[in-house]
């Protein structure tokens, strides 16, 4: 094994912080033996911490109409070939309501940048969700708002926002984005969550086009200093209707060390083994939990609309992907040494 990479591991593993040329270092000389190293220090650690209980989320996406241009996205604005929809409030509290009797106690709002999800809006649903279910917790994942609707989205209710940074280098950032999205903006948003009140998630796309090992290094740098409650990572995987539809899918074995790391240096974080992972990998959220990840979140969105959610190629919303197919989940789960449990599942 190598020892400078096998030494970097366990200093993570003992709380310690290491820089970013060390994260960089980890990256580009870990083999398998140090991957496995670092997968069994970080199931010793979410055991610690979690045990080995796995949180469901109940998936809801509530609309696929998007104002950004994102280059990756296969709902971007530009798909004039994306089958648009938005759900109702009353189709969102159905989801609701067949979620909560399957055993869900987290439901995440997911949608893309839709103008017609107003504050206002947004506080007569998060009270209508809370009325019917107050033991549940309610995530949103609806983009960049304001300072002003952060506030007044967790003041109604919410609980956690998930708002990815994609890239925490702001020159890969511009080539994977529209000129008039930045990432001084979108850090500028989650520090807006932070101080609202959130429980706040971030994450980056594994291997997605121009990133280089010293960009995924600036990520975990970053995610060690803002610390997220929740962290949403999984690799790149193209769509055909987007600039980058001949660019290769991100690695399955980079983004389960990512999840490693990531425990390591977050040992009390939120990390889903996330939809993209169980697309590329058939037992990926399998290898995801044995890699130190402890959420999954099932589809429970309308199966009529799921197939136009389709952010990538291939997007999974079936079988242990779909909210309505839990026991197999359960099973794969359990098949795994992992149980899944009813309960919100907040970061502790």
């Amino acid at each position: 094994m190598n020892k400078p990479v096998k030494d970097l591991l366990t200093r993570l593993a003992e709380g310690q912080s290491i820089s970013k040329t060390e994260y960089a270092r980890l990256l580009r000389e870990a083999g398998q033996k140090e991957r496995d190293y670092a997968a069994a220090l970080a199931c010793q650690i979410r055991k610690a911490v979690y045990g080995e209980d796995v949180y469901i989320r109940g998936l809801i996406e509530v609309s696929n109409i998007c104002k950004n241009d994102c280059y990756y996205c296969g709902i971007r604005k530009s798909n004039r070939s994306c089958t648009r929809y938005r759900l109702s409030m009353e189709e969102i509290l159905h989801c609701c309501r067949e979620g909560y009797q399957l055993g869900f106690r987290t439901f995440v709002l997911q949608g893309g940048e839709d103008g017609y999800f107003t504050d206002d809006y947004l506080e007569r649903l998060i009270g209508a969700i809370k009325e019917e279910h107050p033991d549940v917790a309610i995530t949103l994942s609806l983009g960049e708002r304001t300072k002003e609707s952060y506030i007044r989205l967790f003041r109604a209710g919410a609980d956690r926002y998930l708002l990815r940074h994609e890239t925490a280098n702001a020159g890969h950032y511009a080539l994977l984005h529209p000129p008039e999205m930045s990432l001084v903006h979108r850090m500028q948003c989650l520090t807006w969550l932070r101080e609202a009140g959130f429980q706040v998630g971030a994450g980056m796309m594994v291997g997605s086009p121009y990133q280089s090992i010293w960009d995924l290094a600036e990520d975990l740098t970053f995610l060690s200093t803002f610390r997220p409650e929740m962290c949403g990572i999984g690799p790149f995987i193209p769509h055909h209707a987007t600039p980058f539809a001949n660019q290769p899918p991100g690695s399955v074995p980079m983004t389960l060390f990512l999840l490693s790391i990531i425990r390591l240096t977050l040992p009390r974080v939120l990390l889903p083994a996330t939809t993209a992972l169980g697309t590329l990998a058939e037992n990926g959220m399998e290898q995801g939990m044995l890699a130190g990840a402890n959420v999954v979140m099932p589809n429970l969105s309308p199966i009529a609309v799921r197939r136009n959610y389709e952010l990538y190629n291939n997007k999974k919303s079936t079988g242990a992907q779909s909210a309505q197919d839990l026991e197999q989940l359960r099973n794969r789960m359990a098949n795994a040494g992992f149980q899944v449990v009813v309960d919100r599942g907040d970061a502790k």
